[in-house]
């Protein structure tokens, strides 16, 4: 059996090295250039939706929902994800996304904005309550000790490049495009750096608050514990592997939030990170093989948590010679000179 090395111990990389090792593979290492997830995983907002623009995506989405609910409690709380027009506009792309949802098999219904949550300004919502929360780093681990269990060599704070290997995965998020340089490939990724904002404890949080999106603003929050986490894009993209904290834009969040869950009117910024995103020019990833022996699971563009469990099956499945359990043909590396790009919208 070849010797596997599986660069990137996040959700990715440990979904890699757990489905290599659960179909048989030999000889499989992980190693991680920090901890076990340590990087953008440590930092993920943690959602978990099938609510894409585009059928790869939403079909990529479908095959990891199921292994989130076989783990259940406490990695994966089914709460819902939430979306909110709050204009005409924004309510039809909504439904048209939802209709392309539906005709996949994903469950998105109308509804109403559950109680705490402001909907005297909101047109129409749509939630899919198959989908929900989760948290990135327990996930991350809990793959990893399944995978050191069947045999996995987990090795921390090493470079994989050093290490020798018959097959070389990239699954190291946005350092994997100097990583695919140092092996000869050449992958189209680039770091964007966002932040994310815990609030100070907030009484009487519902336990089944769903993720809670604006369609028009991307402002996004979710529950952890008795405190809010919140989201959204920052007015200027901040390209480059600064991870740092803008501070100005903390009133603004807090107003949105106060706005969307009055009850959080007069919370503060309790703790704030910000994080990297590996982005593709679709803001698709990039699956399968892209060399001579080099595969890559990587360029999830802020969805990789939530598609970790389907890629690192298929990918394993691609490695090892077997039928992948689903189509890796549209994240293909060759799309980018085929010019067969299919740009996913929703991008949190």
């Amino acid at each position: 059996m070849a010797r596997i090395v599986v660069a990137g111990a996040g959700a990715a990389g440990a979904s890699v090295a757990y489905h290599l090792a659960e179909l048989g593979a030999g000889e499989v290492v992980l190693c991680d250039r920090g901890t076990v997830a340590g990087g953008a995983t440590a930092k993920a907002m943690g959602g978990v939706r099938q609510q894409f623009s585009s059928a790869a995506e939403v079909r990529l989405a479908q095959a990891s929902i199921r292994f989130f609910e076989e783990l259940g409690s406490p990695f994966f709380e089914q709460v819902g994800y939430l979306f909110l027009a709050t204009t005409v506009a924004g309510l039809g792309e909504l439904e048209e996304r939802a209709e392309l949802q539906r005709s996949l098999g994903v469950p998105v219904v109308a509804t109403a904005a559950p109680a705490g949550v402001r909907s005297d300004d909101v047109v129409g919502a749509v939630v899919c309550w198959e989908d929900g929360v989760a948290d990135p780093p327990a996930v991350a681990r809990e793959l990893v000790r399944r995978a050191a269990e069947r045999g996995v060599e987990v090795r921390e704070r090493k470079d994989a490049a050093e290490l020798d290997a018959d097959v070389f995965v990239i699954a190291a998020g946005p350092w994997s495009g100097e990583l695919g340089r140092r092996l000869g490939v050449e992958l189209p990724i680039r770091p964007l750096c966002r932040q994310l904002l815990v609030t100070t404890a907030i009484a009487g949080l519902p336990v089944n608050l769903p993720m809670t999106i604006e369609a028009e603003t991307g402002f996004h929050f979710r529950r952890r514990g008795d405190r809010l986490v919140l989201a959204m894009a920052d007015p200027k993209p901040r390209w480059g592997f600064d991870e740092v904290v803008d501070e100005t834009l903390f009133d603004d969040r807090l107003a949105r939030l106060a706005h969307r869950y009055p009850a959080a009117a007069g919370a503060e910024v309790g703790r704030a990170w910000a994080g990297l995103y590996d982005m593709t020019p679709d803001a698709h990833p990039i699956l399968g093989s892209v060399g001579d022996g080099v595969y890559a699971a990587c360029g999830f563009s802020g969805h990789g948590f939530m598609q970790s469990p389907a890629v690192g099956r298929a990918v394993a499945e691609e490695i090892l010679g077997l039928e992948p359990s689903f189509d890796l043909s549209p994240y293909r590396l060759d799309r980018f000179e085929r010019g067969a790009v299919f740009p996913e919208e929703l991008v949190l």
